[in-house]
């Protein structure tokens, strides 16, 4: 396993602010600028599959693989000989405030190719999505 990136926020939104926008995925181009478009066929739940459009590449199908609200939020996308898995941890610190911490990996036998192609621009982008996933958490 590979992992390409790691970003965490704190925030004063509460966990279920950041599982509706999570849920929403018709807004995730609003907070994410690499995508295009995210079409979940279903509600947002576990197991749930969907289809991402990437900008400037091919879509790409994807399943909800954990979801415990509140706490939890596990996608992993389906490229040719690899798994992207995006996991989302959502924790209360001790001041109360929220907690949102994403790990980027990836696994499989052409998992060193895909971190090549895509690996650097995941780790640029991974942190200011997450902070305007923050701030559209905030806004809710």
């Amino acid at each position: 396993m590979i992992t390409l990136a790691t970003a965490h926020t704190t925030s004063s939104a509460a966990p279920d602010a950041f599982f509706a926008r999570w849920a929403d995925t018709e807004t995730w181009p609003e907070w994410n600028t690499d995508t295009e478009w995210v079409r979940l066929k279903g509600p947002f739940t576990k197991g749930a599959k969907g289809e991402l459009k990437p900008k400037g590449a091919p879509k790409v199908p994807f399943a909800v693989t954990e979801l415990v609200p509140g706490r939890e939020f596990t996608d992993v996308s389906k490229l040719l000989g690899a798994r992207l898995t995006f996991r989302h941890l959502v924790s209360v610190t001790p001041d109360g405030s929220t907690r949102v911490d994403v790990t980027v990996t990836m696994r499989g036998p052409l998992a060193r190719i895909w971190n090549l192609a895509l690996g650097k621009n995941i780790a640029a982008s991974l942190q200011p999505d997450l902070d305007r996933l923050r701030a559209a958490a905030e806004s809710a």
